[in-house]
Parts: C-alpha cells; sequence; structure tokens
C-alpha cells in the first residue's frame, strides 16, 4: 500500500478529522475532490487546446459528488465582481447544502499582474519586477492582490511564474522575472510572501523547465541536463519553498529528455517531497494530464494518463476532470492503479481546505458587495514599480526632456492602452475577446502623459504593431521633421495563441521589432532629429543598432495602468530612471539561447566568428546621476560552511539624487565542472542625495556558490573566488577571496537568502 502524507504541523485533532473524512468517501467523491469545474461558454478560449475539451454543461450534474477546485470564477469573462462573487457565494453554498459532505471547492485564479478580473487593479509584468531588484515592492504588490482575491472568496492564486528566462524568443518571457535564477528566486519569493499573508495561497509555476524549450517554441521539448536543471532551473523553486513557504505548485507542460514533468516522479516527488519536503498539492497545468495521451504519446488512454500522473505525484487535475473521473475510477477498479495513491492525493486537498478554513466554512453569510479593486493604495504601488522598473539603456545627452522643445511622438505604441500590459492581464487575456467592452480601469497612454508633462507634443503612429503598412511614414517623417525631438514609441503587443507578437503561444524566430517598426525608426533617424527610442515590450530585442544610432533608449517591460506615466516622468526627469536589466539585451536571434550565466568556453571573438557579447548586459541600467563604488572589503578566507561578508562604499558623485541598485557578483576560478563567468550573488536598491555616501554589507552564504559536481552532489568546493560589484560584465570595484576547508555537501537545511545591511548615510 502507498503511504498517506505525512500531515506534518497538522495537530493531532485536526489530523483525525481530515483522516475520518476521508474514511467516509467513496471513491467518487474522493476524484471530485482532486479534479477542478470550468463554468465557461464556447469561445472563452483562455487556455490552449481549450477546445480540443468537451466541457460539462451540467453543473449539477458534474457536481454532486463534491468538488475539489472551481475555475477561474472572475477571468473568464467581463462581469461586475459583485455579481460575480453572488453567484460564487451561491455555488458554495450549494455545495455545502447539496452533497453528502458538504465540503466547499478551492476557488483559483490567474493573478500574475494582478487579479484577473474586470476593472482590478493591473500592475507591471515580471520581467519589470524583475528590472526593479526590490523584493520587497513586489511583496506590497502581491499583498495588495491577495487582499482583493480574498475579499472576493478566491482562495488560490496561480503566480508566480519561476521559469528562469533562457532565450527570449520564447513568448513567455514576459511572464518571467529574469534570467537569473537567484533573481527569479528572490523576487518570485517577495510575491509569495506577500499572497500569503493575505490568506490565499501562492502557485509556483512551471515545475520545471518550461522555459529551456528547444529554439525559444512554446510546448517544445527541453533538452537541458540534469546540472543545467538542479543549478539553474530548480533554484527559484528551491527558494520559493523552503525559504517563502510556498503552499502549491503547479507542473510544466515540459518534457526534460524525453520524460513529460506531468509523469516524471523523480521531479514531482523525489525533488519535491523527498529531498524539499514540500507538503503542499501539486496541481496540473490546465488539460496537462490529457496531454500525456494527446501530445506527449507516452499514455495509451487517459486512463493511462491519470495513472501516470497520480503516480508521479500530480494531485489535481485542472481545469476539469478528463482523466481524473472517469478514466481513473476505471482504472482503480480495475486493479491498474492502488487506490491509496488516489487517497495520498485527497488528503493533501482536504489539508489544503482545512488551512483555508474551507472545511468549517457555510457561505451563509451576504458576499461582498463594494469591493475596491483598483483602490488608490492598490494604484501607488503600481505607480512605484512602474517607476522602479523604467530602464535607461543610452543617453547622450537629449534626456530629460525640457517642455519648451517642439517634440514629435511617433509609433504604434504611443496611444493605445493595451500596450501597457502583458498577456496575462485581463484586458489582453479576456478583453481582447470581448471587443467593444471597455477596460473598466484608467489607463492613460504614453501620448496623454506626455502631453501632460510637457504640454503639447504632436503625434502621429506612423505604422501598426505587427503588419507591414507604411502609409503612415511621411506622416511620421514629416512630423520628426518639424519637431527639435522625436520619441519614438515601439514594441509589442501581448496576446495569446499567435494574437500578439509576444506572450503564449506568441514565439518569434528573430528578434527585431515587429512589423515595420524598425524601417519606421530608420525613417526618422534619417530626418536627422535626435530620437528617443521608448521599447515598450515583453521581451528584449536586438537593438544594438538603435543603441549606437539613437540619441537616447529606454526600455519598459509591459509597465502596467501607471506605465505611461513612469515613463513620462523619465522622459522629463521628474523621474531618475534607477531599472537594471533583468535579462542581457540580446545581440541578434542567431545568438540564442544566452544567457550572462555562460561558461569561458566559446566566450571569445578568437575562437568563433560569431560574437558572443550582448548588447547590453545583465544588471546595466543609467541614471540622470553618477554613482561610485570604493572600499570594498572582503575576508581573506572564508569556510566552505560558512558566510562571504562583503561590504562597499556608494556615494552619488551627480546633481541630483537618485537610486542605485548595488549589485555583487562572484566568479568561482576552478571548479571540478566549469562553472559561469559571473554569478549575481546579491543585492540592494539604494537612495542617495547628491554627495551622500553609504555603506552597504552583504552576507552572502557560501551555499549560493553551490553547483552539481561530477556526482550530481550540491556541493561547495574550496577555492579562489573572484567578487565584484557592478553588473554582470562591468567591473567597478573587484577583490578576491579563498574558500577553505573540506568540500561541503549542501543540504535542505542550509541558509540560501542574501543578507544586506545599510547603516545611518554616512
Amino acid at each position: 500500500m502507498t503511504e498517506v502524507p505525512t500531515l506534518a504541523g497538522v495537530s493531532t485533532e485536526r489530523r483525525e478529522r481530515i483522516l475520518e473524512l476521508l474514511g467516509q468517501m467513496t471513491l467518487e467523491e474522493k476524484l471530485a475532490q482532486i479534479v477542478g469545474f470550468w463554468e465557461k461558454e464556447d469561445g472563452e478560449a483562455v487556455a490552449p487546446l481549450q477546445g480540443e475539451f468537451g466541457a460539462p454543461t451540467n453543473l449539477a450534474q458534474f457536481t454532486r459528488h463534491g468538488l475539489g477546485h472551481l475555475t477561474r470564477v472572475y477571468g473568464t469573462r467581463p462581469i461586475e465582481a459583485a455579481e460575480r462573487a453572488r453567484w460564487l457565494w451561491e455555488f458554495q453554498r450549494g455545495l455545502v447544502t447539496g452533497t453528502r459532505l458538504g465540503i466547499p471547492a478551492i476557488v483559483h485564479e490567474e493573478c500574475l499582474t494582478g487579479l484577473s478580473a474586470w476593472k482590478a487593479a493591473t500592475f507591471p509584468t515580471p520581467l519589470a519586477w524583475g528590472a526593479t531588484f526590490d523584493p520587497e515592492l513586489v511583496e506590497r504588490m502581491a499583498a495588495g492582490i491577495g487582499e482583493s482575491m480574498r475579499a472576493l472568496g478566491v482562495h488560490q492564486g496561480l503566480a508566480p511564474v519561476l521559469d528562469v528566462v533562457r532565450d527570449p524568443r520564447w513568448g513567455r518571457v514576459e511572464e518571467c522575472i529574469a534570467e537569473d535564477p537567484y533573481l527569479v528566486g528572490t523576487i518570485g519569493t517577495g510575491y509569495v510572501r506577500g499572497l500569503q499573508s493575505q490568506g490565499v495561497h501562492a502557485t509556483l509555476k512551471h515545475f520545471v523547465g518550461y522555459s529551456a524549450s528547444r529554439a525559444g517554441r512554446n510546448f517544445a521539448p527541453v533538452s537541458a541536463g540534469a546540472r543545467e536543471v538542479a543549478d539553474v532551473l530548480l533554484v527559484p523553486f528551491e527558494l520559493a519553498i523552503l525559504d517563502g513557504g510556498a503552499r502549491s505548485v503547479m507542473h510544466s507542460y515540459a518534457e526534460i529528455d524525453g520524460v513529460p514533468v506531468a509523469a516524471d516522479r523523480g521531479l514531482l516527488t523525489g525533488v519535491l517531497r523527498d529531498l524539499w519536503g514540500f507538503e503542499g498539492p501539486v496541481v496540473g497545468d490546465y488539460f496537462s494530464v490529457a496531454f500525456l495521451h494527446q501530445l506527449h504519446h507516452v499514455a495509451a488512454d487517459l486512463g493511462d494518463a491519470a495513472v501516470q500522473a497520480l503516480t508521479a505525484g500530480v494531485d489535481i487535475e485542472l481545469p476539469t476532470g478528463d482523466a481524473y473521473l472517469a478514466p481513473l475510477a476505471e482504472a482503480v477498479r480495475a486493479g491498474r492503479v492502488d487506490e491509496a495513491l488516489v487517497d495520498r492525493a485527497v488528503l493533501r486537498v482536504l489539508r489544503q481546505k482545512l488551512e483555508l478554513g474551507l472545511l468549517d466554512a457555510t457561505f451563509a453569510e451576504e458576499p461582498p458587495g463594494g469591493v475596491d479593486l483598483d483602490s488608490p493604495e492598490h494604484r501607488a504601488i503600481a505607480r512605484r514599480l512602474a517607476e522602479e522598473s523604467v530602464v535607461l539603456l543610452r543617453n547622450d545627452g537629449v534626456l530629460p526632456l525640457a517642455a519648451a522643445r517642439r517634440i514629435a511622438v511617433i509609433g504604434p505604441n504611443a496611444d493605445r492602452p493595451a500596450a501597457l500590459f502583458g498577456c496575462y492581464s485581463f484586458l489582453n487575456h479576456v478583453l481582447a475577446q470581448h471587443p467593444g467592452v471597455d477596460a473598466g480601469i484608467a489607463v492613460p497612454t504614453v501620448l496623454g502623459a506626455l502631453r501632460a508633462e510637457l504640454g503639447a507634443v504632436s503625434f502621429s503612429a506612423g505604422c501598426g504593431v505587427d503588419d507591414a503598412d507604411r502609409s503612415g511614414f511621411d506622416a511620421a517623417v514629416a512630423a520628426a521633421t518639424e519637431a527639435e525631438v522625436a520619441v519614438l514609441v515601439m514594441g509589442d503587443q501581448a496576446g495569446l495563441f499567435g494574437r500578439g507578437t509576444v506572450g503564449e503561444g506568441c514565439d518569434r524566430d528573430d528578434l527585431e521589432l515587429p512589423g515595420v517598426q524598425r524601417d519606421l525608426v530608420e525613417a526618422v533617424l534619417a530626418t536627422g532629429t535626435p530620437t528617443v527610442l521608448v521599447l515598450i515590450t515583453g521581451r528584449p530585442y536586438a537593438v544594438g543598432w538603435a543603441m549606437r544610432r539613437c540619441a537616447a533608449v529606454v526600455q519598459a517591460f509591459f509597465p502596467g495602468e501607471e506605465g505611461a506615466g513612469a515613463v513620462a516622468g523619465v522622459l522629463s526627469g521628474r523621474i531618475n530612471p534607477s531599472g537594471r536589466l533583468p535579462v542581457s539585451l540580446p545581440r541578434a536571434a542567431g545568438a540564442q539561447p544566452y544567457s550572462y550565466l555562460h561558461v569561458a568556453l566559446g566566450e571569445g571573438d578568437e575562437v568563433t566568428s560569431l560574437a558572443t557579447t550582448p548588447a547590453a548586459p545583465f544588471g546595466f541600467g543609467l541614471s540622470y546621476t553618477t554613482f561610485d563604488y570604493g572600499d570594498l572589503t572582503v575576508p581573506e578566507e572564508v569556510p566552505t560552511d560558512g558566510e562571504l561578508t562583503v561590504s562597499v562604499r556608494v556615494t552619488n558623485t551627480g546633481s541630483v539624487a537618485g537610486d542605485d541598485v548595488v549589485q555583487l557578483y562572484g566568479h568561482d576560478l576552478v571548479g571540478s565542472v566549469t562553472r559561469p563567468v559571473a554569478q549575481l550573488l546579491g543585492y540592494r536598491r539604494v537612495h542617495l542625495a547628491p554627495g551622500r555616501s553609504v555603506t552597504v554589507r552583504f552576507t552572502v552564504p557560501t551555499a549560493r556558490l553551490a553547483f552539481s559536481d561530477r556526482t550530481y552532489t550540491r556541493v561547495v568546493e574550496p577555492g579562489e573566488v573572484e567578487l565584484w560589484v557592478g553588473t554582470s560584465a562591468r567591473r567597478e570595484a573587484q577583490a578576491r577571496t579563498v574558500l577553505v576547508g573540506p568540500i561541503w555537501p549542501i543540504t535542505v537545511d542550509c541558509p540560501r537568502w542574501t543578507r544586506t545591511e545599510l547603516p545611518p548615510l554616512a
């Protein structure tokens, strides 16, 4: 017999209650607890291959034995939150009073850039979070999202995405935080802590390997080796579970070296549970259990798919019960799978429902009436996140712009609210399928914000985001010719499955700006008017040519509902830019996949005819002031099982106040396996007035330098380590230390989080 979960941390009384409840269940009642139900209509396609599955239409019939999860109550169609809450409360009351055991469902919802609901606040996309290097602010954002979710009866959020960016051609890059696993892990853990502080369970996505697909293609196979999986792709999940206490995990659609994750017991049980001690439920990505049969072809039918997924450790099939209802019931009764495996999954669901208070909930109270989903507090957080995330990539002195100058604003993203949001925003994810429905939230455009900031400016769209229409070029060129400065607002439109230039299922085979946007930029540059290129995108594009020829280049990664004001504020100088690149700015599509975590082999121009140096490195970003680093101090020696204590003095040497992101990097000079030429070990955002200094102290556990050795054991090895402060490529201040002692194997109780301290300003 398969052992039931240990229910660690559950009191004896509560454990007995859960086990007693399990003992009362029929097989049908058990299976009902490990599936979801999606109340949707034809045409509401917001998930991959959704049309391949028949949705149950008789809600009462589907839920007669109970229900584990209720899927996307608010995020499937535009409907007033109060109206939908009344429906939800009635549904839950029906489960309490109309089923034998009276157990309500867990309600889950998308919440990557805010609660996926009509008229809810929409925050910057995760790449923008990464650009802030500010996990505390991301935690505040997530707490605000969780507050709205809890008020509306939502218990579980399908976020954050902890996939490490490996190839910018992949459409879902805009859902990711960064190309560095430590930055992904710390920012993502901030999100987890914030959401769960409001009693809403976070779900880590997508465990694991999804972002490492071949050639950046969605749903493509993954060829990553065990070392890359362990040392890069798993690290953010490890941080979020062991340091953040994440309560739920969603497995990825990926197959790694031929084995689909949904059927990989080594990952879903061996790593998650046996190694990390994770006690929460693993939920299937939408339709992924059925995909074992339909896409991966490792299962003969849906029953076989259910057996493989359940055995591996997938506890809940979402968003329906295509495999875990009738096919799994038949497999259990035929003896093809031990019912104890079903019990294991059910116990995990019941434990989660107990933690969420659902086993005692009656829903007898009235649902909420006037919940403000886009409050001034939400707006303030969205504004600060957007302001901290804008990256200044180049400036020859044309910025900040003066209000007295003649300015032409040009480009397809200058006057489009949708340009500011990612694929999983309600506006682009749902409202795009409901033309004519109002956005429900105030969304100034960049053009409007610039007019509010600088006064009258001329405007010409010039072209669309992704078409071949050049009919607007002449008007755009004329506007630029008459202006003293041309501001070109270019970039992406997020969408689903080919309906955008970036987003889920919107991959690229090149990294040029979409459509004829580059041609428009070239036409404006030919006028000789100083040109400021503003990129509002969901991925980094290969714009090295623009870095050389434009007077200034500004990057914003889908900055959300307050993003236009942030961009305009940076251009005017009201905001001193402080964002830093969370991903390398690529040189060309042919240089992909690329990561700053690369090893030395093949790096130099002497051994290859293809340059590998990116147009701008990970961690890069300019300011309207300057910062100087000095007095870098590191210990001469550190035990392999100890901590690196590093301090550096930072001074604002310019004439205006500004934020700097102090970044500490390391390089293990000799390892038993090849090591990256740079690795982020710690970071800290600091604000300094002109002429002021501060000493930043980092305490870095040596476990941050651990890697999988030749036996695939994660260890810290003795030897010399190079340390520097700056960016991944630029060393402003550097020193060396030596790790001494025996090789130290890493265990789950080793500290992983880098602590930083800031004494009073000098």
